[in-house]
């Protein structure tokens, strides 16, 4: 059981281009939001479209994949692991962030 901990699987859209950012020394980052949808009927038997965004983040070698091949509406796959984080906002607020740090990606449709 120890390899289903804090392991997170999404298949979904991205909503932007990706962000790239090069590191010193060359390490790439790719921070990317992936949308995934959800559809079922309500009470009134109406088809209702739930969509969540998810902050993606992908280091070297996928950062890599990620710049090269996926772009704003491209279906993908991806698999890893959820993080949070703090950072204290330009007005000195504390702000919290949940992300998806990837280790694998795969590209699906044809967009």
């Amino acid at each position: 059981m120890s390899t289903l901990r804090n392991k997170v699987q999404l298949i979904g859209n991205l909503g932007n281009d990706p962000e790239i950012i090069t590191l010193d020394g060359g390490k790439k980052l790719a921070k990317f939001n992936l949308a995934t949808n959800e559809t079922y009927k309500n009470q009134k038997g109406e088809k209702v479209t739930d969509t969540q965004w998810h902050n993606i983040i992908a280091w070297g070698k996928t950062a890599e994949i990620v710049e090269n091949y996926v772009t704003k509406g491209k279906e993908i796959a991806i698999e890893g692991k959820l993080t949070s984080r703090s950072y204290d906002d330009k007005e000195g607020n504390k702000k919290y962030i949940t992300e998806v740090v990837c280790n694998e990606l795969v590209m699906l449709g044809s967009k």
